[in-house]
């Protein structure tokens, strides 16, 4: 791993061919130190580890390709050279499994959110509603016939709810969750 990041860092290629696995430690760390310094660099892993986690382990880590070593010599070079073109290049073996896990996360998410929404009662949706018209809370107590110290009881339960820390993003949240 140390040499791949070394050599990419002297040669200063267009593109990094990389394994998942190298003598001395993770392709996949090998590429996010490569990215870091470089992130004009492109690196396409070259694998014969087709696991799911080995995939998305490289696409967090910032490769623009993917191939398993089954691939022939003309595909590998068109990828090379798509790669090098600045788009990615996906393993038809992995490409639909890697599509499906990622739609399970997607629908995951979206259940989290929708699980996040449900918890908050009406009157902390109402509340949050005058948050994102940018009223105080001065004027959403007026508002709603409540004490200012209630608005912010409420704003403080809807705040630990969607796990944030300021206004702004739980009108962002409520924006995108409630629309009008």
């Amino acid at each position: 791993m140390a040499r791949a990041v070394t050599e990419a860092a002297r040669l200063n290629p267009d593109v990094v061919l990389m394994d998942v696995r190298l003598p001395d430690g993770s392709g996949v760390e090998a590429c996010r130190l490569i990215r870091a310094q470089r992130p004009e660099a492109r690196v396409l892993f070259l694998t014969s580890y087709a696991d799911d986690d080995a995939v998305t382990a490289t696409i967090l880590a910032g490769a623009q390709g993917f191939l398993l070593k089954e691939v022939s010599s003309d595909e590998l070079v068109r990828a090379v050279k798509t790669v090098a073109n600045g788009q990615s290049v996906l393993d038809p073996a992995v490409t639909q499994r890697v599509l499906a896990r990622m739609q399970a996360l997607s629908a995951a998410t979206s259940a989290e959110e929708t699980d996040k929404r449900d918890e908050l009662s009406p009157q902390e949706r109402r509340v949050l509603a005058l948050v994102t018209e940018g009223k105080t809370n001065k004027e959403i107590a007026a508002a709603l016939n409540l004490s200012e110290k209630t608005v912010g009881n409420y704003l403080s339960n809807v705040f630990q709810k969607l796990n944030v820390t300021r206004r702004a993003q739980a009108a962002a949240y409520f924006t995108r969750r409630f629309p009008q």
